[in-house]
């Protein structure tokens, strides 16, 4: 290659590190990947109606059992057992897609059919930087990783509790994630799921951004609602999805298992056990308010029956996630999977390898929803800073390895290969030039030059990197304008929750 040739490319290869990423959406191309067969999805499907049936689901509040009775439920004590037609009448009402608003209307998301979103890491207590090492999470914190996601081009949502803030007081801490959510962050979010209450206050500030109206149109907000399995709904999650029903507002249902301790050791009775919980959410949630947008969702994985710790990226749990999505499909509902999960303490080789794990298999099953898709550590723990950055560089990757293979004319590239004597290269053709700002994926956090190159620059590795990208990403965040009318409203509202909380009597 001529000296000015390799200039050039150089040249090129800087123009498209420089250019500015735009927002990226994913339409998952590629062939669905079936684990199972369609008399194999039936046999589960028999399986956990038998679940429903026969050994029935823990209501634990008085009005939930009453509105499942009035739809033909029996009800002995806490426990309600289902009639599997009824079941199957209950989840037909729930919508096969849904669109999620954004403040930004550019940012409204699609849930279900062949889009795929990512959201950040939800629930920790505890954050980990290069810098301070591993600490309780603040809300700085919190605003910190609400900006990350902003930031990212791949990441389509805000998410929901990225970290639970400790240095806020707990009855009114819902409120300061949901308004940071909103203030930094023009993408769809989470709300509060920790009491029927905060559930409420979600909805009203939802309602302040965009309208009463509006949101029962397409809803504002989707909610993790946690199934405490074995075979149970507490009070504190009831609370919140009648809110959030009634307001028609997304929600998304997921049993939280781990084979082994909470199902049984086999992952086809984890997988019975989890579909007959997530349905008795799912046929709860349209009994109160038919058509209200739900989400199948599934956090499954095993312990290790040595330790009694639970395992990411372990094979049956892929497994588990292939067939859940697929039980899904089945039913006609968007399906949450999947995540960057990792036992690990640090972002180190074996984060990576768990989250991969774990993220592939997601990806090939068109997860719908990918809550956890970066930040995750320590088992969900802690949210690494670091790690949150390496694992957008793996979105970024999946967003183009999910688009399938271009097979147009242009990217054939007849007049390139034609243009070019045998022997020669392709670095300078026209065809070269009108896409070498896109035409392959660059990883800006992965080192691509030689060993003596990366010696002289100081051999820094993936943390170190990460680390100054995080610094980087935070200095240059600028915050989406929004209206002032409605962040006083917003304001104004949080103030007269607060005082009348019981801490501020």
């Amino acid at each position: 290659m001529s000296r000015n040739l390799e200039g050039r490319a150089r040249r090129a290869g800087r123009a498209a590190a420089q250019q500015p990423l735009e927002k990226q959406r994913i339409r998952y191309e590629l062939p669905v990947y079936d684990m199972l067969s369609p008399e194999s999805v039936e046999r589960l499907h028999h399986a956990s109606m038998r679940i429903l049936s026969e050994f029935g689901i823990a209501f634990y509040d008085a009005e939930s059992r009453d509105i499942l009775k009035s739809h033909g439920a029996r009800v002995d004590g806490d426990i309600v057992f289902f009639d599997p037609e009824m079941v199957t009448a209950c989840v037909a009402k729930a919508p096969s897609v849904f669109t999620q608003l954004a403040r930004n209307p550019e940012n409204n998301i699609p849930v279900g059919g062949n889009a795929v979103n990512f959201a950040p890491v939800y629930g920790p207590p505890y954050v980990l930087d290069a810098d301070q090492g591993r600490r309780e999470a603040k809300l700085e914190d919190f605003i910190n990783f609400v900006k990350l996601a902003y930031l990212s081009p791949y990441m389509h949502h805000s998410g929901g509790t990225v970290v639970e803030p400790a240095d806020e007081p707990v009855e009114t801490r819902h409120l300061d994630m949901v308004y940071s959510h909103i203030k930094y962050s023009d993408k769809p979010f989470m709300g509060s799921v920790t009491s029927a209450e905060n559930a409420a206050d979600t909805v009203r500030m939802a309602e302040i951004l965009f309208g009463a109206e509006a949101i029962r149109e397409n809803p504002a907000v989707i909610s993790l609602i946690n199934v405490s399995s074995p075979r149970r709904f507490d009070d504190r999650m009831l609370g919140a999805m009648k809110v959030y029903a009634r307001a028609r507002q997304g929600m998304v249902i997921t049993p939280f298992i781990l084979s082994g301790a909470m199902a049984p050791v086999s992952i086809a009775g984890t997988l019975a056990q989890q579909n007959a919980e997530a349905l008795a959410g799912i046929a709860f949630a349209q009994m109160i308010e038919p058509g209200t947008p739900v989400v199948y969702g599934s956090f499954l994985t095993n312990i290790d029956l040595q330790s009694g710790a639970p395992v990411f990226g372990s094979p049956e749990s892929q497994m588990g996630l292939y067939a859940s999505a697929q039980l899904a499909r089945h039913y006609g509902l968007p399906f949450r999977g999947g995540g960057m999960f990792t036992s690990s303490k640090i972002p180190d080789a074996q984060a990576a390898y768990e989250s991969v794990m774990v993220m592939l298999p997601a990806i090939m099953a068109r997860t719908n929803f990918v809550l956890h898709a970066a930040g995750w550590l320590e088992n969900g723990l802690a949210s690494g800073y670091e790690k949150f950055v390496l694992d957008c560089e793996i979105l970024g990757m999946l967003h183009t390895w999910s688009k399938g293979l271009d097979l147009s004319d242009e990217a054939l590239a007849m007049q390139s290969i034609a243009e070019v004597a045998p022997g020669g290269h392709h670095l300078g053709t026209e065809h070269t030039m009108r896409h070498f700002r896109t035409a392959f994926y660059r990883a800006e956090m992965f080192d691509y030059n030689s060993a003596e190159v990366w010696t002289e620059a100081g051999s820094e590795d993936s943390f170190a990197r990460a680390n100054k990208r995080v610094k980087k990403l935070l200095a240059s965040y600028e915050a989406p304008a929004l209206d002032e009318a409605r962040d006083e409203a917003l304001r104004d509202f949080m103030a007269r929750r607060k005082a009348e909380s019981p801490k501020a009597s």
